[in-house]
Parts: structure tokens; sequence; C-alpha cells
């Protein structure tokens, strides 16, 4: 990964997310009441839509909308032979260094992008303080399964989603009839002991994984990896990351893990530097070879047409639902100036917004309020929806703007006349008269098209 570039004024951007992110409940510190656990997060009522919907809109475009490719829900916990075949708990290690000053740990590798906790602008070492010799640290949690913790009930919370997808290779392929290239996906939940998280959502010891493992006759691997890397890259961009904040950046040979032949990173430039959003590697018959060997089951492919028999290289985009979350925040904050003021307004793409229109009587009377909540009942049914009457229209729309609503409906007494309301773009901010017959019609084709 390439180093952050620090920039003041991004750092600022970045102050600014996070501040909008806990005033309007996207995003709160976890167990904050008792003074916070570092690095954990609670999605708020807001947030948790928005992330919702960056998973959703992942399965249905990596899932839904494809034929060759079927969902898995693998448990966190799994046999420990798993990690032993995959070879997480020989070689699942991060180098950490101590500071004999501070006593804190850092991750070696990070060094150049780490501020030390007693004497700002400087890096760890570049103080008073004093580094240990780096060492090895695994970054597996542990933990028993059973009422009795000894070292025979030891088991994981998993790392990675990915283990589980190759284990059940044999199922999928039996119970489903798929046919060469085919994939299998899974979005879950993963941990990881990181000695030094941070930069808010980015990197947390407890994270949310979107991963697709896909199987492929050996010698078409190359045009696989191929394919994947730009189809991952284009995902983000057809959801609204603007391409000059994305860059596909290919691992030097030496980066490279022993079983892969290729992997290249979808980087975002973020507040804090270029760094990975999501990993498409090429993992060769790796995994499959391991847990085949493993546990004495023959996980291979027959292919009824040619009569052989081998396991299938893979093709493996691995992005993280956290990471992305943040990714498409922090691209869709914007200020800008309407009627004089400063505005701050989340220009997310409609299929991410958390709520989709909100729904505002212009007055608290005349019949307005009791109309507008008619419609407000016919949409929500069908998309995320929220109702305001508090305060100015003006206020109204920027507290919609500021969670990215893309669509305002407002109810006035030109509606009570002829049925018509007010419908407003969330970004141009123009707003036109459409029949509230053809509301709900005209906004799912704006929000999915």
């Amino acid at each position: 990964m390439s180093a952050p570039t620090p920039d003041t004024g991004d750092r600022g951007r970045m102050e600014r997310v996070v501040n909008l992110a806990k005033r309007r409940g996207l995003v709160f510190q976890s167990s904050e009441i008792y003074g916070g656990l570092a690095s954990c997060w609670d999605y708020g009522p807001i947030g948790v839509e928005l992330k919702r919907n960056v998973k959703d809109a992942w399965w249905r475009d990596m899932v839904w909308s494809r034929g060759d490719i079927v969902g898995l829900d693998c448990s966190i916990l799994m046999h420990p032979r798993v990690w032993e075949a995959s070879g997480h708990i020989a070689g699942f290690t991060d180098p950490m260094i101590d500071c004999r000053r501070c006593k804190q740990r850092f991750r070696a590798d990070h060094i150049g992008q780490l501020e030390c906790p007693q004497e700002k602008g400087r890096h760890p070492g570049e103080c008073a303080g004093e580094l240990t010799e780096a060492r090895q640290f695994n970054l597996m949690f542990k933990t028993f399964m059973g009422p009795v913790e000894d070292s025979a009930n030891v088991v994981f919370m998993r790392p990675e989603t990915a283990q589980g997808m190759f284990v059940n290779f044999e199922n999928v392929l039996e119970t489903q009839r798929r046919k060469l290239p085919f994939g299998i996906a899974q979005v879950g939940k993963s941990f990881r002991n990181e000695i030094t998280p941070g930069n808010f959502l980015f990197r947390t010891r407890e994270f949310e994984q979107m991963e697709m493992e896909y199987f492929v006759r050996p010698g078409d691997e190359a045009k696989w990896y191929q394919y994947w890397k730009q189809e991952r890259f284009d995902w983000y961009v057809r959801l609204g990351i603007k391409p000059e904040n994305l860059r596909l950046r290919e691992h030097a040979t030496d980066e490279l893990a022993h079983y892969a032949r290729g992997c290249a990173d979808v980087e975002y430039k973020f507040p804090f530097g270029w760094s990975e959003l999501e990993g498409i590697a090429s993992r060769t018959d790796f995994d499959l070879r391991q847990h085949a060997d493993a546990s004495g089951k023959d996980l291979s492919y027959f292919d009824d047409e040619t009569r052989e028999r081998f396991k299938p290289f893979v093709i493996e985009p691995a992005a993280g639902a956290d990471r992305a979350t943040l990714a498409f925040l922090v691209d869709a904050f914007d200020e800008d100036e309407v009627e004089g003021e400063t505005r701050v307004v989340l220009r997310l793409h409609p299929r991410l917004a958390p709520v989709k229109v909100a729904v505002f009587p212009l007055l608290r009377k005349a019949g307005q309020p009791e109309k507008a909540q008619e419609i407000f009942a016919t949409l929500r049914p069908h998309m995320v929806a929220q109702y305001d009457q508090a305060g100015s229209i003006g206020r109204r729309y920027r507290r919609q703007d500021e969670i990215g609503t893309p669509f305002g409906v407002t109810i006035d007494h030109t509606t009570m006349e002829d049925g018509t309301v007010t419908l407003r773009d969330r970004d141009a901010t123009t707003q036109e008269r459409i029949h509230q017959s053809d509301l709900r019609a005209e906004l799912m084709r704006r929000i999915w098209d």
C-alpha cells in the first residue's frame, strides 16, 4: 500500500465529515457513555441505512444481477484446523514495535504514517523515545468454545470471510450444480486485533467484508483477473465516486503473497492519503489444495465435457463494507452556497442515500399536514422516507441535504387544488411540479435508473 500523503486541508475535511456523522446520527463512538472503546464504532439510524445500502448494492450487482455467482453466510467460528490449513495461525502477522518512553505499540511498517502520541508532528522514533526491535504479532482474536478455558477449546474469531467459501466449495458445487466459471459471495463480520487501528472507520478491529471467490479453469485466470480488476473499479464509479479520487494499483512482486500470481488494489484518495478500498487477487489453487490436504476431502472439479478433474484457480475481489461506506461518505461530502447561506450536503448516489425522499407540508394548516401524511404513507412501503413539518421549509431542506436525501416533496395550497406536488432535487436544488399519482413511479425511476 502506498503511504498516505499528509494534507492539513484534507484533515480539516475529515474532521468535518466525522462531526457531521456524529451530529446527524450516522456514526457514534462505541460505548460512549463509558468513555468509548478505541476504534470501535456504532452505526446510528442514518448510518446503518447508508452501510446497508452499500452492502445491498454490492450484493445486487455481484449476485442478483448475475447468473454465475451464488451467496453464502458462513459461521464466524470455524474449526481451528481451518486456520492452520490456510496459514493464518502460522503467518497472519504484522510487525510490531514498542516505544520504551510512551509505552505505546505501533505497526513497524506504518511508522512513517503515524504520529508520536506525545510529540505532535513527529513520527514514533523521531522523538526522545527509543523503539524496540520489531517482532511478529498474530492478528487473530482467540476465544474458547465450551465451559472449559484451556488450549483444547481454543477457537478464533475469523479474520476474513474467504475461508468459509473455500471449505464450502464442494457443498455449493454439489447442491447448486455449478459449471466453471462461477463464484461464491459473502458479506459478513471479521475480526483482526490491529496493532494501530485508526482513521475513523478505515481501520478497526471489528469490521465487515464483502468478498467473492471466483473459480475458473487453470489457464483462464489471467483473463478473469483483468476482468475483475476493471469491474470492481467501475463499480465505485457507477455509484458516484469521482474517478479522479480512485486508482488501480498493481502490487509489486515483493508485495505478493507466496501463493498469488497477481494482486491489485482499488485505492481511494482519502483525506489522510491514498489507501486501499478493495483488493483483487489471483490466488491460484492454493486454498483448495491446502484444505484438501488438511481435511482429506477431494476439493476438485470434474469437467463433464473434457472428462478432466482438476482444482480450479481463484480470483478474489475482497472489499471492506466499512471502508467503502467511509469512501462514499467522504466523496459525497460537499459545502456550497444556497440562498446566501453555506449548505452542507451529501451528494450520495440515490441508490446509496439512507433516506430516499422527505415529505413536507408547506404550512401546518389548511389540510396540508393531512395530505402530506397521506402521500408519506403511500411512499413508505417502497422506500425509506421521512416526514418533517418542523421549522421553515428552507431549514427542513437543509436537514435533509445534510444526510444526503436526494428528493424532497412539498405539499402546498396548489396541491390541495389540483393534486400536484413540488419535487425538489437535492443537488441542483431545482423544483418541478408533478401529480401525486405519478410520484412513486417517478421516484423509483430516478433512484434506480
